[in-house]
């Protein structure tokens, strides 16, 4: 009694034709995933800003973003704007009250963003009113620049 080699492979195989292949290659998936995290990092940053002004410079380490966390932005013609919802002048007190404290009855960081052209009343006034709805975390966005000050 002889023994041949098929070319299919061993015994348990005849007749089936080709079986799959148990092994999953996660190559692809880790160049597709770290890929897609760049991509999400670079485009993040963008996302966040959507009312466009030009922000003063400052040489201060960034600080990290909390999870509730609300913008402030006032563009140079004195509009104001919720996130990137304009409101209409004399709405943000009531607007700002409707906002509801957090589980620990605080209410959330304000990140402020404020055009350089604006004076610096309107600015100290703006954070009156966030103070008077009891914002009292309240952090003022700038463009970071590694240049030396003027």
């Amino acid at each position: 009694m002889a023994m041949g080699v098929s070319g299919g492979g061993g015994g348990r195989r005849r007749g089936r034709g080709r079986s799959p292949m148990a092994e999953i290659n996660v190559t692809p998936l880790v160049d597709v995933m770290l890929v897609l995290l760049i991509i999400f990092m670079v485009a993040a940053p963008l996302l966040k800003a959507a009312v466009p002004i030009e922000l003063p410079d400052s040489r201060a380490k960034a600080m990290s973003e909390e999870a509730q966390e609300i913008t402030i932005t006032v563009r140079a013609d004195g509009a104001v704007f919720l996130d990137s919802e304009q409101l209409a002048a004399g709405e943000l007190p009531e607007r700002l009250a409707d906002i509801p404290a957090g589980a620990d009855g605080r209410k959330p960081m304000v990140a402020l963003r404020a055009d350089r052209s604006l004076d610096y009343g309107r600015v100290v006034a703006l954070m009156g009113e966030l103070n008077r709805a009891g914002f009292t975390a309240i952090s003022l966005v700038s463009d970071v620049s590694g240049g030396s000050g003027s």
